[in-house]
């Protein structure tokens, strides 16, 4: 009968202390990231060069994304705010603080907007 107790108990200290966001996130999430006026631009994420419209690989982090262009036409910045995923919610009722606390340590809590839209005039 102990074994069955300690084999038990190990088994709710393994689901208690994994996060659902970390479980179910990727380290990253991709983003739609387009212009108002439909045309092709050149961006950058994060200083990595990028072709907008297309779909950026955003790492997910507690920071917000800059998306940034030096077209004269575009607005120049551009933010992409980071917010929490409703997934740490869900574990944070079913798996208490040891869950959400490696949910917020990997860093995959954080979600971004599916689109983020770069304002360009024609």
């Amino acid at each position: 009968m102990s074994f069955q107790i300690l084999r038990a108990t190990l088994m709710l200290t393994v689901i208690a202390i994994t996060g659902c966001a970390s479980i179910l996130n990727d380290k990253t999430q991709s983003v739609n990231v387009v212009t108002s006026n439909g045309k092709e631009v050149e961006v950058n994420i994060d200083g990595m060069p990028f072709k907008a419209p297309g779909v950026a690989t955003f790492k997910r982090a507690k920071a917000d994304k800059v998306v940034t262009t030096k077209d004269p036409k575009c607005n120049q910045t551009t933010m992409a705010p980071s917010t929490v995923d409703n997934v740490f919610f869900i574990n944070l009722i079913s798996g208490g603080v040891f869950g959400s606390t490696t949910d917020y340590a990997t860093e995959k809590m954080w979600k971004y907007q599916d689109s983020v839209i770069v304002s360009c005039r024609d």
